[in-house]
This record gives structure tokens, sequence and C-alpha cells, in this order.
């Protein structure tokens, strides 16, 4: 039986996710479709309450992934913990938040490096911010420096990643007092056209740079990596929508597949 998802979110126009869904679907040989559905914030309610019983699950971008939370059934785990939900999915009837940025994060960053994490810095203080840092958490960084441009950005994230059952020790800077970052990596998710060159310069000597946008690219952080390791925007998207794909399908993702058409469609949007 055919079934529908989509991914919402405001703006949505530049999402890959279709791409990645719709590609995987046609690995597999399933009748199912996936769409992209502008959703502005206080939307999400009116939207779920249109849906009929052919949809199985939703991607939720920015600014939907805290408004969720209070819609759904029941959260997992790591979503309660995120205090954010990227995922819904519907089972009979009841709708299950979930969140796969902390999965997909910990996926994209092992993919690119063995390395030992100890120490990070997390750019931005929103909800990918927190998801990133539980992630980061998991994958045993015990000292996590949140960089905002104004203090009380960071302080929810900070105290949501200080409550991982690890306990990591994590502090909030503001931005314009950056200088030089002495860590094992730094994550970004501010824009793009918000990373000036005092920013790029603070983390040159940083081994391992997670730069959370894919579009516009490169970012100047990307453009700046060298012969260090990159961890993109896109590997995120595609390890966590990986995950989606098998919470919503019940199948194994085609990894190899979705990430084919994923490039394709990258490469054709930059005109290379």
């Amino acid at each position: 039986m055919g079934r529908r998802c989509g991914v919402l979110g405001d703006p949505i126009e530049h999402s890959l996710s279709p791409v990645l869904h719709t590609a995987g679907y046609a690995a597999l040989g399933l009748d199912w479709s996936y769409a992209a559905h502008r959703v502005a914030s206080g939307g999400l309610t009116d939207f779920l309450a249109s849906l009929d019983g052919e949809w199985r699950g939703l991607s939720l971008t920015m600014p939907l992934k805290l408004e969720a939370v209070p819609l759904v059934d029941e959260l997992t785990e790591r979503a309660r913990l995120a205090g954010a939900a990227n995922t819904i999915v519907f089972d009979q009837g009841r709708l299950k938040g979930d969140n796969t940025d902390i999965p997909g994060a910990i996926a994209a960053i092992r993919e690119r490096t063995s390395a030992p994490l100890a120490t990070a810095v997390i750019i931005g203080g929103g909800a990918t911010a927190t998801s990133i840092g539980l992630a980061l958490a998991d994958l045993g960084v015990r000292d996590i420096e949140i960089v905002v441009r104004s203090p009380e950005r960071g302080a929810e994230t900070c105290e949501t990643v200080h409550g991982h059952p690890g306990h990591p020790d994590v502090t909030v800077s503001r931005l314009d007092e950056v200088t030089a970052f002495d860590v094992d990596l730094v994550a970004s998710t501010i824009p793009a056209d918000a990373q000036d060159a005092h920013l790029v310069r603070a983390c040159v000597a940083v081994p391992t740079i997670f730069e959370i946008v894919y579009h516009p690219w490169p970012t100047p952080l990307a453009a700046s990596i060298g012969d260090r390791v990159l961890v993109s925007g896109f590997d995120l998207l595609l390890h966590q929508a990986a995950v989606q794909f098998e919470l919503f399908t019940g199948e194994v993702a085609p990894l190899d597949a979705m990430r084919a058409a994923g490039e394709q469609a990258l490469a054709a949007s930059s005109g290379s």
C-alpha cells in the first residue's frame, strides 16, 4: 500500500529531504511519496489535523522542532532529552515524536573521523545546536563550549546538554569575544552569512569542522578546511534521513542510493 510522508518548515524550498527519501523508495521499489510543505510557525496543529490515514511520517525543520513536542502522544527518550522533535511517526492513530538529528550527527561524524573527541565548541544556541551537543556527549565529549551572540541565547542549550547522562561540562561564551579555539571539534549551526573572517581565523587550528549548513555551499568555514576533516551539513542530513526512512518504512535505508541522489541534486543546484 502506498503511503505518504513529507518535510515541513519555513523556508522549505531548499530542502533535499524529498530527493533523499524518494530515492530510497525507488531503490526498494516502494510505492510511497514524499514532498515538501511550507508550514510557518504556529501552523503545525492545523497541518496535522488535515492529514488522513495515508500518512506515515513527517520530517520537521525549523521552526517546528520545538512546536511538535506538546502535540505528539509520545516522545522517544532522545527527543525528550533534547526538548525537540524533528520526526513524527504515525502509528495506529498515535503520534510518536523522535529526534534523528542526534543519531544522524553521530553517524556523520564517525563516517569522517575515528579520532577520539574530548573537547568541542558549538557555534549557535538553537534546537540543532542542542541536538549536536547531545550527540557529542554520546561520543564521549566531556567539555563543550556554546558560543553565541548573547549569553541568554545559549542558556537553555547549555542546561539541556549538561543534562545528558554523562553530564559534560558546558559553558557559554560570546561570539564577539572569540579569539582562537583549541578543541578537537567545532560544530557551526549558524548561517553562512554570519561566518565572518574573524570566526574563520578562530577555527583555523581545529582538526575537525562540523558545518551544519549545506546550502549555500561552500560556507566560509567549509571553504577554509584545507587538509583538515570536514563533516558537512549534507552528511548530517543524509544520516538523519536514513534513520527517519527506517522509522517510517521499517526497511533498512539504501544509503548509497540516497547519497548519490542528494549529491547529484547538490551539484545541480550549485551549477557544477
